[in-house]
C-alpha cells in the first residue's frame, strides 16, 4: 500500500533553511515515520507522534492514507 506525506508550510520553510546534510537526514526520518503505520496516532484527531533520527526529529499527525508532518528539527 502506498502512503502519502503532506508537509506543513513551516516544515517546507525549515527544510529550505537546512544544509544538504540536515535536509537529507530529516527526509530519512520522515520516511522512517511513513513506513511505521502502527506507530501513527489515530487518524483524524488532535493527537500527534514524534519520531527521532540520529540528529533529527519529526512531529506528525495521521490521516487514513498517510501522515502530515507538522514540525521538524535537526541538531547538526
Amino acid at each position: 500500500m502506498a502512503y502519502e506525506v503532506d508537509l506543513a508550510v513551516r516544515v517546507e520553510d525549515a527544510l529550505d533553511e537546512l544544509p544538504q546534510e540536515g535536509r537529507q537526514e530529516v527526509m530519512e526520518t520522515i520516511a522512517a515515520a511513513l513506513v511505521r503505520p502502527r506507530e501513527w496516532p489515530g487518524p483524524g484527531g488532535w493527537h500527534a507522534a514524534v519520531i527521532f533520527g540520529p540528529r533529527s526529529w519529526v512531529s506528525f499527525t495521521a490521516f487514513l492514507g498517510g501522515i502530515e508532518v507538522i514540525d521538524v528539527g535537526w541538531a547538526g
